[in-house]
């Protein structure tokens, strides 16, 4: 499953709930983002990927046409501390695909790897064990993204996902 098609379907299942999260926000902005969020965690259960939507503005929350279009968290391997693929391969394929941004070795400690790539736009915190988009999701970072989940957490598009997204 793709990082494209996880994407879309966790929007259609938003968009499909947006009057009850309208009415939750007017109730309780709390309450609203639980709703939210276990909405996500059922479309990652699918494919084994813990999926989160983050506001990590006051009142970002309200927007309400934004759900999953940004600052999206996935947790694949709670313990992986290392990359299965060169960390360099990364960081180039992230210039490949995104081109101009600033990108950088993070979390470099007790074993621990990651990069994190930045543009005045967006940033990427791109973990062994998760993938942290903070910022609006354009076709660039749909594509990296995509190139991620197949080519670093192992998440592939199956026969029945292939089909089903043609189907639906």
């Amino acid at each position: 499953m793709s990082f494209s098609q996880i994407s879309s379907r966790l929007q259609k299942e938003l968009k499909s709930n947006n009057p009850q999260i309208r009415f939750l926000l007017k109730k309780s902005p709390g309450l609203a983002f639980t709703t939210i969020n276990e909405i996500a965690t059922n479309i990652g259960k699918k494919y084994n990927v813990k999926v989160s939507l983050n506001f990590p503005e006051r009142g970002k929350i309200e927007d309400y046409e934004a759900y999953g279009t940004e600052n999206m968290g996935f947790v694949f391997e709670r313990d992986s501390k290392a990359f299965p693929i060169a960390r360099d391969l990364i960081k180039s394929k992230a210039s490949d695909i995104l081109g101009n941004v600033n990108i950088q070795d993070a979390y470099m400690y007790e074993g621990k790897e990651g990069v994190r790539v930045v543009n005045d736009n967006y940033r990427l915190d791109i973990l062994p064990a998760s993938l942290h988009i903070w910022g609006k999701i354009n076709d660039e970072i749909r594509n990296f993204c995509d190139w991620l989940l197949e080519n670093c957490y192992g998440v592939k598009p199956g026969v029945e996902d292939a089909f089903n997204e043609t189907n639906s």
